[in-house]
């Protein structure tokens, strides 16, 4: 009984152990490489709106690309602290221009080709916007806009500025929609969770079973217990 008792002991460090491992390790990483916010604004309408849940990759603005979803600091510009969320429309080196075509057949383009932008809502890629633009996106810089054009305060309002570009450093994260790693991260949290609670089980069951063990020892000879 005392060797069941020993090895339900041993059972439970070892579990309780690769558990902790589990569900440390998976929310160290996923709080280093991912991250979460909500959509305050209709700023990128109709792909996303106010209230919906984001979940971003932490990456470099160095691996950023064009038409990626991007959250970011700016309170220089925007005089608060808040992740701020716009789409890619340059990149260091393009240079973004507007508007060719006219009235609905507008289009912005990018090194002289016209973009299409089946995310920008009302197809309006414009946004009734005073002012055409012209910009040669800086090396190390990109150009961002909200899918809703015409209620985005974008690079466009900031044309003064680096012709309305920001730095790659302001960059917090790419947003995702396949939330395939995410979910292998909260499982792994999960089941580490679970194998803490098995491992305080089988520590449980270790204690109940060295206690069985000693109660039915039999009690010692008379002769044993004389000095």
């Amino acid at each position: 009984m005392s060797g069941k008792g020993r090895g339900l002991g041993i059972a439970a460090v070892v579990v309780g152990l690769v558990g902790l491992l589990l569900g440390l390790g998976g929310l160290g990483y996923a709080r280093h490489a991912f991250g979460g916010s909500v959509v305050s604004s209709t700023s990128m309408t109709p792909t996303y709106g106010p209230g919906d849940r984001l979940v971003y990759e932490r990456i470099d603005g160095s691996e950023v690309q064009r038409g990626d979803v991007v959250v970011f600091s700016a309170p220089d510009r925007y005089g608060f602290d808040a992740l701020v969320i716009e789409r890619v429309i340059g990149v260091g080196g393009d240079r973004v221009a507007c508007c060719t075509g006219a009235e609905a057949d507008d289009r912005v383009t990018v090194n002289g080709e016209p973009l299409e932008e089946p995310y920008v809502k009302g197809g309006d890629v414009h946004g009734g916007y005073p002012m055409s633009y012209d910009v040669q996106v800086p090396e190390g810089r990109l150009f961002l806009m909200g899918d809703h054009r015409a209620n985005s305060r974008d690079s466009r309002a900031f044309l003064d500025d680096h012709g309305g570009t920001l730095p790659e450093s302001a960059i917090r994260g790419r947003v995702i929609d396949d939330y395939t790693m995410p979910a292998l991260l909260g499982t792994a949290m999960m089941l580490g969770v679970l194998l803490v609670l098995v491992g305080i089980g089988l520590g449980i069951a270790a204690m109940v079973v060295r206690r069985r063990a000693r109660a039915m020892m039999p009690p010692p000879p008379p002769w044993a217990m004389q000095v």
